[in-house]
């Protein structure tokens, strides 16, 4: 799920707070809507519900009155203007950490990923065949959580309040889970690859 090694790579994507670049963060370039947009355009308030739902920050309020400050000033465009312009609520001593989740969140509000992802989940539990397998790697917590729950609702061992991810839950199971809790990279794995340090691989058989 998520993101490439390739999109990160690319400036001119500008999926990457390392490296500056327009802030677009499209992953089809045919949608409209692009992250200078939402940062120059959304509410404070709308700005900061999306940081603390889709980055998971505490000082999403802050962030979001950094930006409309700066954007009165001048439009925010590149992904380093953004950096710029968070630097009073960016921590020293763990900027790379609290950036990735900035940028995470407008990532997942640009490209709809929390939503595509729901209908993923539900269209290949329905095409799969009998004894076909669906393996989902995820890359934050976000994604995790909504891939553990849609193969909880699909097994029926258990559905939380809230979160009905399939919608239509089977009175019967669909899928037999195979991993209890989701399979990480080794150290061997990290060291050779440092960005696999956060997938989590979930699977399910369909019955």
């Amino acid at each position: 799920l998520g993101v490439s090694s390739h999109h990160f790579d690319k400036t001119n994507r500008g999926f990457s707070y390392r490296s500056d670049g327009p802030l677009d963060m499209r992953m089809n370039y045919l949608s409209k809507q692009t992250a200078a947009m939402l940062i120059n355009t959304m509410a404070p308030e709308k700005l900061s519900q999306l940081f603390y739902q889709f980055g998971e920050l505490n000082n999403a309020r802050q962030i979001a009155s950094l930006i409309e400050k700066s954007r009165a000033i001048k439009s925010i465009e590149t992904t380093f203007e953004l950096c710029q312009a968070l630097l009073p609520a960016t921590p020293k001593n763990n900027e790379y950490k609290f950036l990735a989740k900035v940028f995470q969140a407008l990532r997942i509000e640009v490209n709809n990923e929390m939503e595509n992802l729901r209908q993923a989940l539900c269209d290949c539990i329905e095409v799969l065949y009998p004894g076909g397998r669906l393996v989902v790697i995820s890359y934050h917590s976000l994604e995790d959580r909504l891939v553990k729950y849609a193969f909880r609702a699909a097994s029926a061992q258990s559905i939380p309040s809230g979160n009905k991810i399939i919608p239509d839950t089977p009175l019967t199971p669909v899928l037999k889970m195979l991993t209890r809790k989701p399979v990480t990279a080794s150290e061997e794995e990290m060291e050779m690859n440092p960005r696999s340090r956060s997938a989590k691989l979930r699977a399910a058989e369909k019955l």
